[in-house]
């Protein structure tokens, strides 16, 4: 029942045909395979895998929803964060404006005080040196008249020495004796 190839005029080769095996009369190799594949899935059927795999599918589900739902929080509570931050955030730029401003008004407020106070101080140190230099004056002028009224005491005493002798003194006492007596 084998047949051979054979060569032609031509040169090419005729393939040659063997028989299929066959297995109780009529079961081919393709129908053998189709008939496993049947029993596979009616066993399957049967022990209720889609069932399961179903179910594994539907719990993988449910686990990853809730992983959405937890990150869908998540994202909401971070989205609060962001928005109470930002506020906050918002708060202390006008703080800090606040606090720059009312700093601001306090440093005018204390140079225009420390100015207020130098020129007081100024003016004090002033009357302070003018009542110094008026009392240096009335110094000089009293040391002047004390020292002019010595001078003329001295020069009296030698013009009265000079010109009066013992008689003299003695006619002054005299005569001053009796103003007081009399």
């Amino acid at each position: 029942m084998a047949e051979q190839t054979h060569a032609t005029t031509t040169g090419t080769e005729v393939p040659s045909h063997e028989a299929e095996p066959v297995a109780f009369g009529f079961l081919t190799a393709p129908m053998a395979i189709s008939l496993a594949m049947i029993v596979v899935i009616a066993v399957m059927i049967w022990k209720k895998v889609p069932g399961a795999i179903a179910g594994a599918l539907d719990s993988k589900i449910a686990l990853i929803r809730e992983q959405l739902q937890e990150a869908e929080n998540l994202r909401k509570e971070a989205e609060a964060l962001k928005a109470e931050y930002e506020a906050k955030s918002a708060s202390a730029d006008k703080d800090r404006e606040a606090l720059l401003e009312r700093a601001k008004h306090e440093a005018e407020e204390i140079v225009a005080k420390a100015k207020t106070d130098a020129e007081a101080l100024i003016d004090r140190r002033t009357r302070m040196a003018e009542d110094k230099i008026a009392a240096e004056e009335r110094s000089a002028v009293e040391q002047l008249r004390s020292s002019a009224a010595e001078a003329a005491a001295r020069a009296a005493a030698k013009l009265i020495a000079q010109s009066h002798d013992a008689g003299s003194d003695a006619r002054l006492v005299d005569d001053a004796i009796k103003q007081i007596a009399g």
